[in-house]
């Protein structure tokens, strides 16, 4: 069975320690307060991965809740994007209700965060961390996406739920171009450049379980989808969108987009295809750029 603790070290790669956590009957509140020496206790042998889990549960700690916005304002002299809204609980007529929907679903990743934690203080990393969420957050808010949780130095992200539209898999892939982008633009307090590697995926899915209790809890997703979406990310190199094969064949012709082969991923059947993004055809840039001024 899986579990909240269980999706969480998923999400940091680090499933492996799953078992160790949940004979521990550790939570995610639980998770604030492990220490090194407990996390040996645990099982996780290697240092780095220690590290890593001690420091997106401080991050994840940080912030008012697992869904909200960050509230730091972005770095340098960038204006602070929009923060994203707090994920809703299912709506009165879903509460307790799940459904079965096509979902497109992003992951996000940081890179390096682990290196650069080594070489920043706690704040300065905190600052560079919510930089990255609040630039991934403004686009996906913009592309009428959905914040579904903030996982340390991840961001996943939902096309289709609670809001759908016929195009979401498009959406998705220009709300990626977007956020690397303005990653571009974006420094940690040491100046050094802030990159990520995103991951889309499209699937059906049963959403709309209402999973954990207070401040933990949250719409949960259940299907392949979320699985692929951070394979996917794994496989992306920095400053890079890669999809699934799902996903490309929904994408339209203003999206260039390159097959980078077969991968094997770990958890998923079979060699699955990936394809890279590349951008978007200077037409649909100009065509999107008449339409945001019509709108304003």
């Amino acid at each position: 069975m899986t579990t909240q603790i269980s999706q969480w070290l998923q999400a940091q790669n680090l499933e492996q320690y799953a078992d160790g956590f949940n004979e521990n009957e550790i939570t995610l509140e639980d998770l604030p307060d492990l220490t090194d020496a407990d996390l040996k206790e645990l099982g996780v042998a290697a240092m780095g991965h220690r590290k890593a889990i001690l420091r997106a549960a401080a991050a994840a700690s940080a912030a008012p809740s697992a869904t909200a916005a960050p509230a730091t304002p972005a770095v340098a002299s960038e204006p602070s994007p929009p923060s994203a809204p707090a994920a809703p609980s299912a709506p009165a007529s879903q509460t307790g209700s799940a459904e079965r929907r096509q979902l497109t679903v992003m992951f996000a990743d940081l890179v390096g965060s682990t290196e650069l934690a080594g070489r920043l203080d706690p704040e300065d990393t905190r600052e560079a961390i919510t930089s990255y969420q609040n630039a991934v957050s403004s686009e996906v808010v913009r592309f009428e996406g959905h914040v579904a949780k903030y996982m340390g130095d991840g961001v996943l992200c939902y096309f289709g739920w609670p809001q759908a539209h016929e195009d979401d898999a498009e959406r998705a892939a220009r709300a990626g171009l977007h956020i690397i982008e303005a990653l571009e633009k974006a420094t940690a307090p040491n100046g050094e450049k802030l990159e990520a590697r995103i991951g889309i995926a499209t699937g059906l899915v049963v959403v709309g379980d209402l999973v954990g209790e207070g401040a933990a809890q949250e719409e949960a997703v259940i299907g392949e989808t979320p699985n692929l979406a951070a394979r996917m990310q794994g496989v992306a190199n920095p400053g890079q969108i890669v999809v699934s094969d799902s996903t490309r064949r929904l994408l339209s012709n203003a999206l260039d987009v390159e097959h980078i082969g077969q991968q094997d991923l770990k958890g998923i059947s079979g060699p699955v295809d990936a394809y890279a993004i590349l951008g978007e055809h200077e037409a649909s840039v100009v065509a999107e750029a008449r339409h945001s001024a019509a709108s304003s």
